[in-house]
């Protein structure tokens, strides 16, 4: 059993607070925003300059003049306020960004992470994402666990350039969810049907089992009927 992009997204909603400062990457992490608890103030972060992201819009209520940094159209709160990229750039490099979800290419068992290719490759430039690696305080790390491939994307030493050294805390994939320590990796949650053995043959670097380690609960279907496994 694996989860989805969706269901990813929703695993991290879960694990986000009140009052916090969200900025959410492109690719999985933005669709972040569609499963926050609506009863919780948790403030998205776009760089281009917005505060107070929401939820993907309907096709129906799009804005052509709301687009958030992943370049995709987006709704705001109430309250959102907008200001120019400058001041955006300043919120992440001071470190008032709480947690930064991203998602990477590969991510090292010491917590450095590569998003970026070189020129002419599948991912582009690296973007805001070297500013969000080394500014926010805390750095969640979304993606699949293994390559198109099946080759680990989480390694003993990042083949890829760098965006930021150790800065990863948790990653979570579509297996399992694995948090960063400062003595390795350590194995939290699974998806059901996967034993730990199994994840640890589709990791890269040694993983700790947690003496709390147990199967992720995630439904079948969110509220909005987006399916979250698979």
């Amino acid at each position: 059993m694996m989860l989805t992009r969706d269901g990813i997204a929703w695993r991290i909603a879960r694990d986000l607070r009140e009052g916090q400062y969200v900025n959410l990457g492109v690719g999985i992490p933005v669709l972040v925003a569609n499963y926050l608890d609506p009863d919780q103030e948790i403030f998205l972060h776009s760089e281009n300059g917005i505060l107070g992201v929401g939820p993907k819009p309907k096709r129906e209520n799009l804005d052509l003049d709301l687009v958030s940094a992943g370049k995709g159209f987006c709704t705001l709160v109430s309250g959102a306020a907008i200001f120019d990229q400058q001041q955006s750039f300043i919120m992440m490099r001071g470190g008032h960004v709480t947690h930064a979800i991203l998602g990477a290419i590969e991510v090292a068992e010491n917590g450095d992470f590569a998003n970026w290719r070189v020129h002419g490759e599948a991912v582009p430039g690296v973007g805001g994402a070297m500013d969000l690696g080394v500014g926010a305080q805390n750095i969640f790390v979304a993606m699949s666990h293994v390559t198109n491939k099946g080759k680990p994307k989480i390694v003993k030493t990042c083949s890829a350039p760098l965006t930021a050294r150790r800065r990863v805390k948790r990653i979570y994939t579509d297996l399992a969810i694995v948090d960063v320590a400062d003595d390795g990796l350590v194995l939290r949650e699974v998806m059901p049907g996967n034993s730990t053995a199994d994840i640890q043959a589709k990791t890269g670097a040694p993983l700790k089992i947690a003496l709390d380690c147990r199967e992720m609960d995630v439904p079948e279907t969110a509220s909005n009927g987006a399916r979250l496994r698979q």
